[in-house]
């Protein structure tokens, strides 16, 4: 694989503020994940009780919404005065996908934005007050719930709350290539480089959960560590969609688990740096391994080296490559 690194230039408005947590850690900056959330398991209660417990604000972000429930509790906080903002994908079906939640939305006192139908809008996020943000890889689809595995993140860091909620308002006035960073915060377009550094940076091992992998800038820096000697751990779900380049990651060392897309397909992106040490290093997000989605989409996600992150994410995907059969080259 030849390595490309993609510079991309842009208006992007930047508010990076270092941790000492990323000091310590020696890389990239980091924020405090305060909970996790596992799909299916947890199921979206968490998200219900959130937006139940709104005073003020909710504002959320979302690719798919097909959820009568929680649309209506989106609809009830309304109605008891609070401001409740809603940000739809339109792009690649998803004015049609996202049309009934829409209306019904509306219809409810909530104020609705269609995304920009030039650029996919792929983030998923809940805003709770300006004080809290749930930062998910899973659509709020209701028959998904049951039957796919997803994370969610509570993150409650007050500076990244801003950011997202000041990228969100610029978003939600068609402003979508001004995003606001803070800490951890991985914000696509643009995120190639973020996720390279937490794969570069792998010294032990490397644990990697995504739905799809097609970035030859991604796969090239998976097979340069495993040649380096990291233990690499790729799981997928199995299919021949991405056989080629499965393939060509185990044959330089990468050991790749697939994974049955029943009973629980796998939606979730993940990458854990060491996650076996003290000194993990973990990314929770929207973006898949694609250049559409790192370099293209509007996405969202999360460098973290909080324990209970790092501890409850790996757990899951032990259980994962339980039910995996490895592929050889």
């Amino acid at each position: 694989m030849q390595r490309i690194r993609i510079v991309v230039a842009g208006a992007l408005l930047l508010l990076t503020v270092v941790p000492a947590s990323a000091a310590a850690h020696g890389e990239r900056a980091s924020s405090v994940v305060d909970d996790v959330y596992v799909e299916p398991a947890s199921g979206v209660g968490f998200l219900s009780a959130a937006i139940a417990s709104a005073r003020r604000d909710l504002d959320l972000s979302m690719y798919e919404l097909r959820d009568p429930a929680l649309e209506g509790d989106l609809v009830r906080a309304a109605h008891r005065g609070v401001r409740v903002r809603v940000l739809l994908n339109a792009a690649y079906y998803g004015e049609r996908e996202n049309s009934d939640a829409a209306r019904v939305l509306s219809g409810g006192g909530v104020h609705v934005t269609w995304a920009p139908r030039g650029q996919i809008f792929h983030a998923k996020y809940l805003v709770v007050d300006n004080r809290r943000v749930y930062l998910g890889t899973g659509n709020l689809v209701e028959y998904y719930y049951s039957s796919t595995r997803d994370f969610w993140v509570l993150d409650q860091n007050a500076g990244d709350v801003a950011a997202v909620e000041r990228t969100f308002s610029g978003d939600v006035h068609a402003q979508s290539l001004a995003t606001v960073t803070h800490g951890g915060l991985v914000w696509s377009p643009g995120a190639t480089g973020a996720l390279l550094s937490i794969i570069d940076g792998a010294r032990r091992t490397l644990l990697v959960e995504n739905e799809e992998m097609r970035d030859a800038t991604i796969e090239d820096a998976l097979a340069a560590d495993a040649r380096r000697g990291v233990r690499v751990d790729v799981v997928m779900v199995k299919s021949g969609r991405y056989l080629s380049e499965l393939r060509d990651l185990a044959r330089h060392g990468v050991r790749v688990w697939l994974v049955p897309s029943s009973p629980i397909y796998l939606h979730a992106k993940v990458i854990c740096a060491d996650c076996s040490s003290t000194d993990a290093t973990l990314f929770v997000g929207s973006q898949n391994f694609s250049y559409s989605s790192l370099d293209d989409n509007r996405e969202l996600g999360v460098i973290t080296h909080s324990g209970v992150a790092v501890t409850t994410v790996t757990r899951a995907i032990a259980s994962d490559i339980s039910a995996a059969t490895r592929l050889t080259p």
